[in-house]
């Protein structure tokens, strides 16, 4: 039986690991998971099938450390449980769990954290030792794509296992016959994810429609590119849509979709939208191109990206089904479960 650590919790509300566990569920293999009271304020007992236990820590941030550690030493000394170790936070608790124990530790060690900008010096300095703590003592470490796993190998000299992530769960129905003539954007508003290099672009070309989703009013970065580009015609921003038939909706008629991460291996929203059948406009980094085979449109700049959406002609359907064909082909959730579950099997 299987620990899960690391995530907010299921059901799944938050990000990319959430929705992992949630379409791993319901398993025979997944006995715990690990959940925080800030996010789930109404306590369950199981959920499809699986225990829930709960800790009145932060998932994320500083207080991830705390909650993760408090995790792995739970399962050391109350179950028997091996562990499927989301992320990096608590890796400092991994070598104690091996001390004592002979059970698996599977770790995902995410999309190179330490890189973000977002972090300081010191949390990029810890991130980065907890990263070498985790490849080291796993048995199996994942990673979510291939630019993580040559990273993987050329520091640490060790294999991961490329595990990437489902997106067949975000289409809802089915895809209307036409689109409508806007382009989406959807993410986290963090400056790796290159919003104002879309923005800009997007302000420069007032023939160009985008409907752009994101926390807007989380950061002072946010609220001032909501200033400075709210008022532009062509440009809505949108503030979150948690739900994904309201999601669906937008996504299913859009003409194409951009993607700005610079960080973070393989994007759940970047697979997600690869089931729908649309051109995919991807920020220029090697995990953009692992992520869709270096055959999507990439750009490097807001000049590049509007010398793109300018030549848009009929490329774009070749572009728009060769993604769905990988996404069908590498990411749907049954195949990602079975690669999962298969490292336990032991």
């Amino acid at each position: 039986m299987i620990s899960v650590i690391g995530t907010v919790g299921v059901p799944a509300c938050y990000g990319g690991f959430e929705s992992l566990v949630e379409n791993l569920l319901p398993s025979k293999k997944i006995d715990l998971i690990y959940c925080t009271r800030k996010v789930y304020k109404h306590e369950q007992k199981e959920y499809k099938g699986s225990c829930l236990k709960y800790w009145s820590l932060d998932a994320n941030g500083v207080q991830s450390i705390p909650y993760d550690v408090l995790s792995v030493f739970h399962s050391l000394f109350f179950t028997k449980n091996d562990l499927l170790v989301l992320g990096v936070s608590g890796a400092i608790a991994i070598p104690f769990f091996k001390l004592f124990s002979k059970r698996k530790v599977v770790t995902n060690i995410d999309g190179l954290e330490w890189k973000r900008a977002k972090w300081g010096k010191v949390a990029k300095w810890f991130l980065k030792f907890s990263e070498k703590i985790a490849v080291k003592f796993s048995d199996t470490v994942i990673a979510d794509n291939a630019a993580i796993a040559e990273h993987v190998l050329t520091a640490y000299n060790t294999q991961a296992e490329v595990i990437a992530y489902g997106g067949d769960h975000a289409v809802r129905g089915g895809l209307p016959s036409s689109k409508e003539n806007y382009s989406l954007a959807l993410c986290r508003i963090e400056p790796e994810n290159n919003i104002k290099m879309i923005l800009d672009a997007y302000s420069n070309a007032p023939d160009q429609h985008l409907k752009f989703i994101g926390n807007w009013n989380n950061s002072e970065f946010g609220k001032v590119l909501k200033s400075e580009y709210g008022s532009y015609n062509n440009i809505e921003l949108i503030d979150p849509i948690y739900d994904l038939d309201e999601l669906f909706k937008l996504r299913s008629k859009a003409a194409r979709y951009i993607h700005g991460h610079s960080a973070g291996g393989t994007n759940p929203s970047l697979v997600e939208m690869m089931f729908f059948d649309l051109p995919i406009y991807c920020f220029d980094c090697n995990y953009n191109r692992a992520s869709t085979q270096n055959s999507a449109i990439y750009f490097a700049s807001s000049e590049h990206l509007i010398q793109h959406l300018s030549a848009a002609n009929n490329e774009d359907f070749t572009i728009a089904k060769s993604m769905k064909n990988i996404a069908t082909k590498r990411y749907t959730w049954s195949i990602v479960k079975q690669q999962y579950e298969s490292l336990f099997d032991d």
